[in-house]
This record gives structure tokens, sequence and C-alpha cells, in this order.
């Protein structure tokens, strides 16, 4: 928290306010290496004593919280040593030695001490096609939120999927170009054909790609109701016994 006489003594500490109010929670400290070293004699106190006290003398209980530390220590041995493509899987043996390269870097960057109070340190695998299939996934997710609420549906197929990846992936910054290569070539162009009438409510939405072409195609139909689908089905013709 801050010091007497600043701007913010009497509201307490911001991660032990929070804590305060909020005893049971996850806290992610995302790229810890480029904290303050005051921070990590914080983060000392609370693996070893699980508490930290705040400007107002207050103990703040840890011991509900679960701390997330992320950290970029060694991606230049992973770029150098690792290649990103699109094949099958690391084998154990590359993956071993990767993940002790790493540590050799975290010891070398943090103090022993340090090391000694965490649970554990996990070394990612490097993305492969199938991982970045379910982030297009998980990032469409709002887009046909937003679509539902206007009573359509969107699907996308392998091959548009497959370009997102083309266009939007990047070894040296992962899959956050992703989510801008759908705002590039699914949202805008969704918007422009919401905007010009073209998508109307109860359609749904199909996505692919044709050929090489460099952009993606857009077709619609009506939405198959489920009372619809239910009559088709009484419809259609049943087979009988000895027939």
């Amino acid at each position: 928290g801050a010091p007497p006489g600043y701007v913010g003594y009497e509201e307490g500490g911001q991660l032990t306010e929070r804590i305060r109010r909020r005893p049971y929670a996850v806290v992610l400290l995302d790229e810890v290496e480029k904290a303050h070293p005051d921070v990590f004699n914080m983060l000392l106190q609370i693996m070893e004593e699980g508490r930290l006290t705040d400007s107002f003398g207050r103990h703040v209980d840890f011991k509900n919280v679960v701390l997330i530390m992320t950290s970029n220590i060694g991606a230049d041995i992973i770029k150098g040593g690792q290649s990103f493509g699109f094949g099958k899987r690391d084998d154990v043996r590359d993956y071993d030695q990767m993940k002790k390269s790493l540590m050799s870097e975290v010891e070398k960057f943090f103090r022993p001490e340090f090391i000694n109070r965490l649970d554990d340190v996990i070394v990612f695998k490097p993305l492969v096609k199938d991982d970045l299939h379910d982030i297009i996934e998980i990032e469409l997710r709002k887009v046909r939120e937003r679509l539902e609420a206007k009573g359509m549906e969107l699907e996308l197929d392998s091959l548009a999927k497959d370009f997102l990846i083309d266009k939007g992936y990047n070894p040296d910054f992962g899959a956050r170009p992703l989510r801008r290569a759908i705002g590039s070539f699914i949202e805008d162009p969704l918007a422009e054909s919401l905007l010009s009438g073209e998508f109307k409510s109860g359609m749904k939405i199909f996505v692919t790609r044709k050929e090489d072409a460099d952009h993606l195609y857009f077709t619609q139909k009506a939405i198959e109701s489920k009372a619809t689908a239910k009559d088709d089905a009484e419809k259609a013709p049943k087979a009988t016994a000895g027939s």
C-alpha cells in the first residue's frame, strides 16, 4: 500500500485489500521476471508465512489463495532449439531436454529460496495445429453469442480455420494474432453483411475457403427448427417387420 502522507494511504494495498475482501481467489502474475525486486520479497513472505500485513497493520490471510506466476525466461532457447511447425508433437526426449535447459535459466534468474517455495514449475509445449483450432473456437464464442442474440448461427469448416491459422499464427507472438485475424476475416465481413441486410434473422451462416483464395466465403441457409426436424422424422417412411 501507499506510505503515510501519500495518496491512497487510507485505501490499503492493491493486493491485500482484494484478498481481504475475497479470501478465496486465484491471483495471476504475468511475466513475473519483470517485477521489482521488492515484489519477490513480498512473494517470499506469502509463500513462507501465508499472510501479508497491509498499511494499517492488518494481517491478510493468503492460505486460501492460488498464486500463479508466468514467465518468458528462456524463450530464446525454445525458438532456437524447437520447430514450431504443424507436424507431430515433440517427443518426450526433446521436451525433457527443453525443460532441463529452461530450468537452468530459471535457476540463474530467481533466488534459490524463491524456487524452493514454489509448489511446481510447469513448462508448456509449443502450440500445435489442434490447439490453435481450439483457440479459434474459444475466440468465436463471443461472435456466436452476438449472432444468436439476432437469431443467427455461425459455423466454420476446417478449411476456414486453417486459413485463419495461416493468416494469424506467428511463432514469435503465439496465438494472440489469431484474434486480429478473426476480426479482419470474420467479424468485419459479417458486420458489413449485417449492415447491408444480406444476413437476416433465422439464417445459419457457413464460412469456408475455396481453393487458394485470399479471403473467406460466406453462405447462408435457413435454420431448421426443432419442430420442422421432428415433423420430417415423423413423415419419413418406417420399416415394418417382414417387409
